[in-house]
């Protein structure tokens, strides 16, 4: 007489062929009904890297040398898209990585500046008699702290450079200490503030 072939128990925790828990088991049961919230969330974490790395991202404004037109503190929202369509324009608010000049004195790659652009390729600018001038003419800035308190020769800013500034314009780490900044440093243009709430809107 034949005896019966063992039965082979199965645990719960076993996987089916194609690497998923087996139907049957607990963990199989509870893979059913959230499978479809977990390939969600997955989806959802694609596309918010991808979104920060190629379209936007959120920034923390560390120092005053933007104010009064940021404040520390301030969160904004850096959008990355125009500046692969076209150069960084006369008074956009840019975001970008410290130029060769900074590194020199010890700022990291993943430290990240915010200024505004003064003058593109092929202008001039110069800094006298408390006054901003580029090409000659004196700019009209009502967003700046207070008049320049210094001097700075000409400087002609060459092809793939900005020339950029704080508003804050005696209390800030720009061009006029350290020169040209490259456009391929510009991470993104400053649009949205979305904090504080009592600041929310647009960033000019």
């Amino acid at each position: 007489m034949k005896s019966k072939p063992e039965e082979v128990s199965t645990s719960e925790t076993s996987v089916s062929a194609a690497g998923e828990p087996s139907p049957g088991s607990l963990w199989g049961r509870l893979w059913a009904s959230q499978r479809e919230n977990v390939r969600i969330l997955a989806i959802a974490l694609v596309i918010a890297v991808c979104l920060r790395l190629f379209v936007a991202e959120p920034r923390f404004i560390p120092s005053n040398s933007m104010e009064p037109t940021l404040h520390v503190g301030d969160r904004l929202l850096v959008e990355k898209v125009s500046t692969k369509l076209h150069p960084p324009r006369v008074g956009e608010i840019v975001v970008f990585e410290p130029p060769p000049q900074l590194r020199e004195y010890g700022y990291s790659g993943k430290q990240a500046f915010i200024k505004r652009v003064i003058a593109t390729p092929g202008e001039t600018v110069t800094v006298t008699d408390h006054q901003v001038l580029v090409d000659g003419q004196s700019l009209q800035e009502d967003y700046v702290l207070e008049l320049p308190d210094y001097l700075m020769g000409s400087i002609t800013v060459p092809p793939g450079g900005l020339f950029v500034m704080g508003d804050n314009r005696n209390d800030s780490n720009d061009s006029h200490v350290w020169g040209i900044l490259p456009a391929q440093n510009v991470i993104g243009i400053a649009r949205f503030r979305f904090w504080p709430l009592s600041r929310l809107g647009q960033v000019t």
